[in-house]
């Protein structure tokens, strides 16, 4: 059968401040900007990606910086954390380095016998650190942080379920992932060829508080797909299930559907191509602000209304 489904493709999520956001996910964590654009539907609003070196997907993590934006809270019907993946051998490394930026964590903690660190980034948001040797992709040498301990990419993402039999169903019925492990009440299913990258993460928290989107929230879960072509073949899926999936929505770097899985939690199904260098070298990623085009005859007032932000590692 042929995969549909790749495995994690981005993670998008709210902030309260753009700079804040940047010096956390590109000053800390050592991610690229991969792209500096605008949210497509208020584009008073930056959208930032941040990534690997190209913006490969299952690298990515995006945000919608909502200047001043109320901080969200933590609970069922909601993807908790965003899992990312380094080496074994740089466990030490970030620990040290988290503390070094007053970055509070916890852990080490296990879970299928792998390692990993929990913490928040500035408006709370759920991150963690899984400590493997079977991830190989490359990380990205930001020039602070050495290769070897740098971020590959995700690892898995936490779903927050009250009920997961039908989370269940549509991630195995339709989208393709099976169940790899189990440990704790946490039900682990991966997709394609599996690893890292691959991984979803769902739990059963039927007492769990109600969630609240704000600074810190997850907005949405992507998952990856070759081409246009496997796409259309997941919305007829999607379609035949009754899970109301959106048209093709074309956002310049990939194209995407949109729905909510049962629990309330919204995916995405976006393409691989065309990716992040249609409109910037690779050297050149997220060095300057892109518009879609129905954006450019705006560009000075848009330009003139976003906050000045910069990219540095620290």
């Amino acid at each position: 059968m042929e995969n549909l489904i790749n495995g994690l493709h981005h993670i998008t999520a709210l902030a309260s401040d753009a700079q804040r956001n940047v010096d956390f996910y590109v000053g800390i964590l050592g991610l690229k900007m991969v792209k500096k654009t605008v949210n497509f539907d208020a584009p008073d609003v930056y959208h930032l990606y941040y990534g690997d070196e190209t913006g490969s997907p299952g690298s990515i993590v995006t945000f919608f910086p909502y200047a001043g934006l109320v901080r969200g809270r933590k609970g069922g019907g909601q993807l908790t954390y965003s899992a990312f993946s380094i080496a074994t051998a740089s466990l030490s490394f970030w620990m040290d380095r988290l503390v070094h930026f007053g970055i509070p964590y916890a852990g080490p903690y296990r879970r299928f016998n792998e390692t990993y660190l929990r913490f928040e980034d500035y408006d709370g948001m759920g991150v963690e650190l899984v400590a493997n040797d079977i991830d190989k992709r490359p990380g990205w040498n930001n020039g602070k942080i050495p290769t070897e301990y740098s971020i590959r990419g995700a690892y898995t993402v936490s779903l927050n379920e009250y009920k997961i039999d039908k989370t269940v169903s549509l991630l195995t019925d339709v989208m393709q992932h099976h169940l790899v492990a189990e440990e704790n009440g946490i039900y682990r299913f991966e997709a394609g060829v599996g690893g890292p990258g691959s991984y979803v993460d769902v739990l059963e928290s039927p007492k769990d508080i109600r969630a609240l989107q704000g600074a810190g929230s997850v907005h949405h879960v992507a998952f990856a797909t070759d081409s246009d072509e496997t796409q259309l073949e997941i919305r007829e899926k999607l379609l035949s299930g009754s899970y109301n999936p959106t048209e093709v929505l074309d956002r310049n770097y990939f194209h995407s559907i949109y729905y909510r899985e049962p629990g309330g939690i919204l995916f995405e199904i976006a393409t691989n191509p065309p990716g992040f260098s249609v409109d910037e070298s690779v050297s050149e990623l997220g060095t300057s602000l892109k518009l879609p085009e129905w954006y450019e005859p705006r560009r000075e007032k848009i330009e003139a209304e976003l906050p000045v932000i910069v990219a540095e590692s620290k």
